[in-house]
C-alpha cells in the first residue's frame, strides 16, 4: 500500500495554496492602498462590497446570506482577531 494523499487531501492542499495566494494579492492590494493615502476602513469598505457583489454574483442572495451567518460565527469565535495566534 502507498502512502500518497487521497484526492480530497489533494483538493484541499489546492484550495488552501491558492487561498494563501489570494491573501498575498490582498495584502499587496491593501499596502498599494495604504500607499496612496486611502484610509484602512475606505479599503475595507470597498473590499467587502466588492466581495459580496461577487458572492452574490456566484451564489445568488440566499447563498450569499448563508456564507454571512458562517462569517458571523468565525468572528464571534475570534478567527478574524488581530490578536489570534497562528502555531
Amino acid at each position: 500500500m502507498t502512502m500518497e494523499p487521497r484526492r480530497n487531501e489533494i483538493d484541499e492542499m489546492i484550495v488552501h495554496e491558492k487561498t494563501q495566494a489570494a491573501l498575498e494579492y490582498q495584502n499587496e492590494a491593501w499596502a498599494d492602498g495604504i500607499a496612496d493615502g486611502i484610509e484602512p476602513e475606505i479599503i475595507a469598505d470597498a473590499a467587502f462590497a466588492l466581495a459580496m457583489r461577487e458572492t452574490i454574483r456566484i451564489h445568488g442572495e440566499h447563498g450569499a446570506e448563508a456564507i454571512l451567518d458562517s462569517l458571523r460565527s468565525r468572528m464571534l469565535a475570534g478567527e478574524f482577531s488581530p490578536e489570534r495566534r497562528f502555531q
